[in-house]
C-alpha cells in the first residue's frame, strides 16, 4: 500500500507540473531588479529557482557555522542517553548506588531529567534511604508531577508511612483523576492503615485500566475483600457488605472462605454454610472443605454423612478428611475422628490436624499421646519439623498410594492415575 502512495503522489505532481508548464510557457513572466545601477532581468521562474537555491545555500552555511558549537551539546545529550541506559539496567540488575549515579548524572539532560530523577527515586529507595528518595522526587515533580506523586506514595508506604501515602493519593481519587498506578498504591496505602473500604474503591478503576494483569488483580480484588470482610462490625454490617459485592467477587474461593467465617462468628451459620455448598459444588476446594467441616450447628450427623458422601470422590483431599476428623472429634467418635486424621497427616500434615488428632487423643486418655500431637501442631505453626507418632501408637497404617490409584472428576466419573 505504502508503493501505490508513492506511485500516485508522483502522478499527481507530473501532472500538475505538466499542466504548470504549459501555463508558463505562454507567459514565463518578467522579473526586473535595478540596484544601483545594477540591473537584472529574467522570468518568473528562474526567479523562483534562483531563491530556492540561496535559501538552500544559505541554510547549509548556517548548520556549517552552527555545527562547531552544538558539538558539545551533542556529545552531553549522547553521553546523558547512555548513562540513562546504563542507570535503567543498573536498576533491574540490583546494583542500586550504581544506578542511583549513573540516573543523577542523566537527569542534567533537560530532556530526561522526569524519567531519570524517577527512576533515582526508585534505586534510593530499594537502597532503603527514602531521604534521598524524596529529595529526587521533589525535583521529578516539577516535570512530572503525576508520576513522582505515585512514585512518592510507594516510597512513604515503603518507609512504613502509610497514612501519609494515603493522604497523598486522596485528593486526585476524590476528583477520579489518579493514574493506574496510584489507585493501585491507593489500595496496598490504605490496606496497610486498616481502611479496606478505601481500598475498595481503586478496584473498578484498576479494572476498568486494564493496567495490572489477570491473575493481580484477581489476588489484589481478593486481598481487598477479604480485608473489608474481616473488618466487618456485625452481620448486618457483613450481609450488607456481602450483597453489594458483585457475581463474579462472590465467587472467588478466598472470599467465600472469609465470608463463611466473619459470618459464623456473628451466628450467622446457615448463610455461611450455604455460601460454601454453592462455592463447593460449582469448584472443589479443600480449604472450602475445611472451613465447612468447622462450622458449628445441631445437624452433624446429616453434615457428617454428607461429607463421607464426599469422600469417594476426592478420598485424598486432606482438607475434607480434616473436617471428618474434626467433626468427629466433635460428636465423640474417637476412632473414626483418628482414621481420618491420621490419613489427613499421611497426605499433607497440617497444624489444624496435629491439633485435631491431639483433641481425639484427649477423648480416649492417651495424655502423653495427645501432648505429643500439640507439641507437633505448635513445631509446624513455626516452621518446624513434625515428630512422627510411634508406630505402635497408631490407629492404623495408611496406604495413600492405593488411594490415588483412582481419582474422580467434578462429575464424580472415576480417573485412572498415568
Amino acid at each position: 500500500m505504502k508503493l501505490w502512495r508513492w506511485l500516485l503522489l508522483l502522478i499527481i505532481v507530473a501532472a500538475l507540473a505538466a499542466f504548470g508548464w504549459h501555463g508558463v510557457a505562454d507567459d514565463p513572466g518578467y522579473v526586473l531588479v535595478r540596484l544601483r545601477g545594477w540591473r537584472v532581468e529574467t522570468t518568473v521562474v528562474v526567479a523562483l529557482v534562483i531563491v530556492l537555491l540561496a535559501w538552500a545555500v544559505l541554510t547549509g552555511l548556517w548548520r556549517l557555522l552552527r555545527w562547531p558549537f552544538g558539538a558539545m551539546t551533542r556529545r552531553h545529550r549522547r553521553i546523558s542517553r547512555q548513562r540513562l541506559d546504563s542507570g535503567l539496567v543498573a536498576l533491574m540488575e540490583g546494583r542500586h548506588g550504581d544506578a542511583e549515579r549513573d540516573l543523577e548524572r542523566a537527569a542534567r539532560l533537560d530532556a530526561l531529567r522526569g524519567p531519570a530523577l524517577l527512576a533515582s527515586a526508585e534505586a534510593a529507595s530499594r537502597r532503603g534511604e527514602p531521604a534521598r528518595a524524596l529529595e529526587a522526587l521533589n525535583r521529578a515533580g516539577q516535570v512530572a508531577p503525576q508520576a513522582a506523586r505515585v512514585v512518592r506514595a510507594r516510597v512513604l508506604r515503603r518507609d512504613g508511612k502509610p497514612a501519609e501515602a494515603l493522604a497523598l493519593l486522596t485528593p486526585e481519587a476524590d476528583s477520579g483523576s489518579l493514574t493506574p498506578g496510584g489507585w493501585y498504591e491507593l489500595a496496598l496505602a490504605a490496606l496497610a492503615t486498616g481502611d479496606p473500604r478505601r481500598a475498595m474503591t481503586a478496584l473498578e478503576p484498576l479494572q476498568k485500566s486494564g493496567a495490572l494483569g489477570t491473575q493481580r488483580y484477581a489476588a489484589l480484588e481478593a486481598q481487598v475483600l477479604v480485608a473489608a470482610i474481616d473488618a466487618a462490625p456485625d452481620g448486618q454490617a457483613l450481609n450488607a457488605l456481602w450483597s453489594q459485592l458483585g457475581k463474579g467477587q462472590r465467587r472467588a474461593g478466598a472470599v467465600v472462605d472469609a465470608y463463611a467465617r466473619r459470618a459464623a462468628a456473628f451466628g450467622l451459620v446457615l448463610p455461611a454454610m450455604d455460601e460454601l455448598e454453592s462455592a463447593l459444588r460449582r469448584e472443589w476446594s479443600s480449604q472450602l472443605a475445611q472451613t465447612w467441616g468447622a462450622l458449628g450447628g445441631d445437624d452433624l450427623d446429616a453434615r457428617l454423612r454428607r461429607a463421607e458422601a464426599w469422600l469417594d470422590a476426592h478420598p485424598n483431599d486432606p482438607g475434607l478428611l480434616l473436617a471428618l476428623g474434626r467433626m468427629c472429634v466433635r460428636q465423640q467418635l474417637w476412632g473414626k475422628a483418628r482414621g481420618y486424621l491420621e490419613r489427613s497427616l499421611a497426605i499433607a500434615p497440617s497444624p489444624g490436624a496435629w491439633e485435631a488428632l491431639g483433641d481425639t487423643c484427649v477423648g480416649q486418655g492417651d495424655i502423653p499421646l495427645a501432648q505429643r500431637c500439640y507439641r507437633n501442631a505448635l513445631a509446624l505453626t513455626r516452621g518446624e519439623a513434625a515428630v512422627e507418632l510411634p508406630r505402635e501408637s497408631r490407629l492404623s497404617h495408611p496406604d495413600t498410594r492405593s488411594l490415588a490409584v483412582e481419582e474422580r472428576d467434578q462429575h464424580g466419573v472415576p480417573r485412572l492415575r498415568e
